[in-house]
């Protein structure tokens, strides 16, 4: 136990004599360090001192120039505002010059207008004397006057104006009789201006309607079974629509003649229905004629819904409505009924618009002023008569019942619209072309024209334009002189005046033409 405490103490011992020669040792190495430290100071503080030194050179140099930089933008900024000012001054001096040479002329005008004044007054207070002296020279003079006439001023003055007046009266008659001849002659020529516009503007196509409709058939077969035995289903179809079935040797064809179009397309349509449901006998054939008959009287009211609307044409009665629809299947003097009432509504709303009437109104008695021409039934009235009696009933305005009754001068016109309905009425019927009787005639007279024309020596080519109401004749410069022209275009005149009746005038141009053709090769 001794023995291991001893060795404890020995050990401590050591320990601590280890201890204290390494602190030893440890002050010996630390002066080496301290005077390696001061030496690597000295040299730091060496280095740090030349370079701040260098670094001390660059920053004066560069402020240096900075300072010369910004010293040379300032002299240049002092400059260009001394430019500046002088030429504010420069300014500054000749608005003072022009200001002065302003208030020299001012104080001249001022000068100037003194005297215009002084001298204006002047002039006033001399026209003041003249005037006052006028007015006792006119005094006395008025008063010589009424000695010498026996008359007071106002006898004088009543005595002048009635002078005056029938003086005016008399001008003022003639200056009226003068206006009302020049107004016939300019209303004559404004209503052929107004007419030749309105057929201008309006200008419809023409189809001529007949009496006769083709019914085409695939094959001659089906005309045994539409005969029917002992002819019982031909004369059934007859019988139902009023219409004759001509069979004949016309092949694949049956023609429905009647004149009536409405039974000859309800014939037609039948036939149709027939003929591709394939059972053909009488009692069939009675009940599609009446679903036929049905069918075109919806379509009659479609029809005349429709042509009311395209026109613009509003609040008309549903009966004339139907009137309208039943006039695409009557026809009158070839013309269709329907077209030829649209046409005519069209071309009165044109002429009433230039005339500064109701455009509407004057549609709406176009297009109702043939609607007697398709009664239900036979009657003896005037179709304008019953026309007007219909539209009457059915509530149109008078000036439009008017229009329908006065278009053919069976009753007395008392509206405007009544000749602008009679007119436009002449003019769609006399469209050549229109009606048949007047296609005939039309393309004769265009004939005879061009035949009166050839028959001149000289002559080469005749055309009659515009309705027959101009010929145009070409003819051979080498035969015709100029002169020779003249004389020819008065031959020609002569000739159609003598030998044909036309309405209106003709008018003849002669045309001479001379042409020089060389070729360049």
């Amino acid at each position: 136990m001794d023995n291991i405490l001893l060795l404890v103490i020995v050990g401590v011992v050591g320990i601590m004599a280890g201890f204290i020669i390494a602190k030893i040792l440890e002050k010996g190495n630390a002066s080496k360090l301290v005077a390696n430290a001061k030496k690597e100071a000295a040299s730091i503080i060496k280095n740090a001192k030349s370079e701040g030194e260098s670094i001390k050179k660059d920053k004066i140099f560069q402020a240096k120039e900075k300072f010369l930089e910004l010293k040379a933008e300032h002299e240049k900024v002092i400059i260009s505002k001394d430019k500046k000012i002088a030429e504010a001054e420069k300014r500054t001096r000749d608005k003072e010059s022009q200001v002065s040479s302003e208030l020299a002329k001012n104080k001249k005008l001022s000068e100037e207008l003194e005297e215009k004044i002084k001298d204006y007054d002047y002039r006033i207070d001399f026209l003041e004397k003249k005037k006052s002296e006028l007015e006792k020279m006119h005094k006395s003079q008025v008063e010589q006057l009424e000695v010498i006439s026996g008359l007071s001023a106002e006898e004088a003055k009543a005595q002048l104006i009635e002078s005056i007046k029938s003086d005016a009266k008399s001008d003022a008659m003639a200056f009226i009789q003068n206006a009302m001849e020049e107004a016939k002659l300019t209303a004559q020529q404004e209503a052929k201006k107004i007419i030749v516009n309105t057929i201008q503007r309006i200008g419809t196509e023409e189809a001529i309607e007949n009496c006769v409709s083709v019914f085409n058939l695939e094959s001659d077969d089906v005309k045994g079974r539409i005969i029917g035995r002992e002819g019982r289903n031909i004369r059934a179809l007859e019988a139902a629509t009023g219409v004759e079935i001509i069979v004949d040797d016309t092949p694949e064809a049956i023609i429905l003649s009647c004149f009536d179009s409405v039974r000859r397309e309800v014939a037609r349509l039948s036939l149709h229905k027939l003929v591709t449901d394939g059972r053909i006998h009488p009692a069939r054939i009675e009940e599609i004629v009446n679903k036929t008959t049905k069918q075109i009287e919806e379509e009659i009211i479609e029809v005349g819904k429709r042509t009311v609307i395209d026109l613009g044409i509003h609040g008309l009665h549903p009966e004339l409505i139907k009137a309208v629809g039943r006039m695409k299947y009557r026809s009158s003097y070839g013309q269709n009924l329907l077209q030829h009432s649209r046409e005519v509504a069209k071309l009165c709303g044109v002429m009433a618009a230039e005339l500064g009437l109701n455009p509407k109104l004057a549609k709406r008695a176009g297009l109702l002023h043939d609607i007697g021409k398709v009664p239900e039934t036979e009657t003896e009235t005037p179709h304008a008569i019953l026309g007007m009696e219909w539209a009457e009933k059915y509530g149109e305005k008078s000036e439009v019942c008017n229009a329908i009754g006065a278009h053919h001068d069976e009753i007395e016109m008392k509206s405007l619209l009544s000749p602008i309905v009679q007119v436009c009425d002449a003019i769609s019927g006399a469209r050549p072309g229109a009606r048949r009787q007047v296609l005939d005639s039309y393309i004769q007279r265009l004939k005879d024209l061009e035949d009166i024309a050839f028959a001149f020596n000289g002559v080469k080519k005749a055309y009659a334009i515009q309705a027959g109401r101009e010929l145009r004749v070409i003819v051979e410069s080498e035969k015709v002189s100029d002169d020779k022209a003249a004389e020819l275009s008065f031959e020609i005149s002569q000739k159609i005046q003598t030998d044909m009746t036309y309405p209106g005038q003709v008018k003849v141009t002669v045309i001479r033409e001379t042409r020089a053709v060389n070729i360049a090769k």
